[in-house]
């Protein structure tokens, strides 16, 4: 197989990153930092069992923005990728549901131990526990300040202790104390750093937003809106039931004051005219719901006894 020269390749990437664009109508943009040859050949061979379409392709950040900006004039929205290809980036095209293949992306990480130098992407502690070391180690663990003791011949950590800051980098003695430990606190994979999705890039949190999120939402901002109107005066359809409730409040108050009366205060009136009525009822409703209880079960042991006659353990 003859080689293709570097412009025929050139040529041939500017193509297919076109045609990627234009056949799939979404993308992630995604990181791959700390991530091996053999990691993403396993991430591309799931993405390729899924029933829907998905494609990674990555290259040189200069090349994809040079290819996208040739492109511009059939799609102007594809400029909002621009700001987002810093670092070692690429994309995952897809016509499925972004959060699914979001899922799959994420789901393919493999633990690393932690080198010195590397910037840590999360705290590192280390449980207390005998290590199985020998007591010549003693020396190591106290030059990085971890209190231990020696039981049964080995060297047991005392406290839990804080080894490594995320976002510091890991020192040599921390490194290799991990490794002694056999500790792989890291674990690394495609992280998700951009969505786009139709002409609109936003951030993967978005995927997480519920229906329920939306609902929330909406009825937090109804609240303020409410909250807001009645405070000043002003009736918005969102404060209009609490208005309504409020005149039938002072509508109910003038009555239990007066002598005027109106339906829907007659049983107001008649409770404070003579409560202990009410303080009779409520026993009697208790006691008839837990009537209804007991009659319930009864019927349901019943019809238990009903299944199980006429059968025995040998029939």
């Amino acid at each position: 197989m003859v080689k293709e020269d570097r412009a025929t390749w050139k040529s041939n990437y500017f193509m297919k990153i076109i045609r990627l664009l234009d056949e799939f109508p979404r993308c992630l943009i995604v990181s791959a930092d700390n991530v091996g040859s053999k990691q993403m050949q396993h991430i591309r061979a799931a993405l390729r069992q899924e029933e829907s379409e998905s494609v990674i392709l990555f290259g040189k950040n200069t090349m994809m923005r040079k290819a996208i900006r040739g492109h511009l004039e059939n799609n102007p929205q594809l400029e909002k990728l621009l700001p987002h290809l810093k670092g070692n980036v690429g994309f995952v095209f897809t016509k499925g549901e972004l959060t699914e293949v979001r899922d799959k992306v994420l789901s393919h990480r493999v633990a690393a131990p932690a080198k010195a130098g590397a910037l840590a992407p999360l705290d590192v502690i280390v449980p207390k526990q005998n290590t199985g070391l020998g007591p010549e180690k003693t020396s190591f663990f106290q030059a990085l300040n971890i209190q231990t003791k020696i039981t049964k011949g080995t060297v047991e950590i005392m406290n839990d202790v804080k080894l490594v800051t995320e976002g510091e980098r890991v020192g040599a003695s921390e490194a290799t104390l991990l490794n002694m430990l056999k500790i792989s606190p890291f674990s690394y994979g495609l992280k998700v750093e951009q969505v786009y999705d139709a002409g609109t890039v936003f951030h993967p949190a978005v995927l997480d937003i519920t229906d329920e999120d939306l609902r929330g939402r909406f009825m937090l901002g109804v609240a303020n809106v409410a909250a807001i109107s009645l405070a000043i005066g002003y009736p918005t359809a969102a404060s209009a039931p609490h208005s309504i409730v409020n005149g039938f409040k002072n509508l109910l108050a003038i009555s239990v004051m007066t002598d005027y009366t109106f339906k829907e205060a007659e049983m107001t009136k008649e409770y404070l005219a003579d409560p202990s009525k009410f303080a009779v009822a409520a026993p009697a409703a208790a006691a008839a719901t837990e009537e209804k209880k007991e009659e319930a079960k009864k019927e349901e042991s019943e019809e238990e006894s009903d299944e199980d006659m006429g059968f025995g353990l040998f029939d």
